[in-house]
């Protein structure tokens, strides 16, 4: 067994607490200098009037790897955390429905960019850096309310500013626009957020827009997938990372996806969430919240890459190592890196299982009695694949 999640949050804590040592007058100043990822941040305290602004570390160059989750597969826990820490956030007060003024300007801009951008900001008070993580929420680097911004211009680009400049085109569309010329998923959210998309715009919480750009490119996908001819066996893909343990099992039938988790607490019980729709989609927001809508884009990539339909059953074992949470990007690039592996094919949905179940410490027994997916197919039908 590994070290608990305790152990971990504590060595990870003093490390910081030794960079900051060496480096803490970088986060303690009433002002900062630095390139932003680029990085924008949109609140939900106070909704509708949240706090909004530019997320931006105290160096400049390169530094788009501090928010580009896209790019931090392989790269250990602590070093994320590290990232999160780093970037300092300024917020102004501003009311979701009036994003039309030169702050939300600016901040688009940023949002767009192909690069990072130079940003000069100053505070009503000196920042206080960040000395304790906790394991229930995401860490966040030093905050503090804005006095003066100034952000240098950098190139946008092109297919986000012809979206930004299409005000006849519906917020859904855009995102999918967006998504099919290739723009990473993480810049769009980050636009969607700060108001770029849509008729009659507004902005949305980081974390809202987030789970609703997974849920309309999954949903999406799944409309094309309900066209396409079923899977001709099952498959079982695997993946690993951040102690989050993923099985995907594909087996032949209509469109239905289950996503079961299960976690241990720091006392060493375990709970489990699970979630469950078949072709008409989820009829309610789901028990495991955005978790559900990541996993479900990352299998449906696959699916309508290759064009075939299938139904899925998604289990993540959360294991302690997975000690500090750093947000639901970590399940959909963890499920595309499962996708992208070779599959083990079994010959029905039972043998599918017992494999998955392989390298988890979750018994098969536990994830079937807790799923729905079982329960939802017809005796008829069942038969076929145990």
């Amino acid at each position: 067994m590994s070290r608990n999640s305790k152990e971990i949050r504590k060595s990870i804590e003093e490390n910081w607490k030794e960079y900051l040592s060496r480096y803490g007058n970088l986060f303690s100043s009433n002002s900062i200098s630095g390139s932003s990822p680029p990085s924008v941040f949109v609140g939900t305290h106070n909704y509708p009037k949240v706090g909004v602004g530019p997320m931006v570390p105290p160096i400049h160059g390169d530094t788009s790897l501090l928010d580009i989750p896209e790019r931090w597969l392989g790269k250990s826990l602590e070093e994320i955390v590290n990232f999160r820490l780093s970037l300092v956030r300024g917020i102004q007060k501003v009311s979701v429905f009036e994003p039309e003024n030169r702050f939300i300007e600016n901040l688009q801009e940023v949002a767009m960019s192909t690069r990072p951008t130079d940003s000069d900001i100053e505070f009503y008070k000196n920042t206080q850096p960040i000395t304790t993580i906790d394991g229930e929420s995401a860490p966040f680097g030093p905050m503090g309310e804005i006095k003066n911004a100034r952000f240098s211009y950098s190139s946008a680009h092109r297919s986000i500013e012809n979206v930004y400049y299409d005000k006849d085109l519906k917020a859904e569309e855009a995102i999918l626009k967006l998504y099919h010329t290739g723009i990473d998923i993480s810049q769009i959210q980050k636009c969607f957020s700060i108001g770029m998309f849509g008729k009659k715009r507004k902005l949305v919480p980081t974390r809202w827009s987030i789970t609703a750009t997974d849920d309309i490119i999954s949903k999406s996908l799944v409309s094309e997938i309900l066209n396409y001819q079923l899977i001709d066996c099952c498959k079982v893909f695997s993946f690993n990372h951040l102690g989050n343990l993923f099985s995907i099992i594909l087996f032949p039938y209509r469109w239905l996806f289950e996503m079961e988790e299960a976690w241990y607490d720091d006392q060493g019980q375990i709970g489990f969430g699970t979630d469950f729709e078949d072709g008409r989609g989820i009829d309610h927001y789901p028990t495991i919240a955005g978790a559900y809508f990541a996993a479900k884009l990352g299998v449906a990539e696959y699916l309508s890459k290759n064009k075939i339909q299938a139904a899925v059953l998604v289990l993540r074992e959360i294991r302690p190592d997975y000690a500090i949470p750093v947000g639901v990007w970590q399940v959909r690039e963890g499920i595309r890196s499962a996708m992208r592996q070779k599959p083990f094919i079994v010959s029905n949905l039972d043998d599918g299982i017992t494999h998955a179940c392989k390298s988890m410490s979750i018994s098969k027994l536990e994830w079937l009695a807790k799923g729905e997916l079982f329960k939802k197919l017809k005796q008829k039908s069942i038969t076929d694949f145990l």
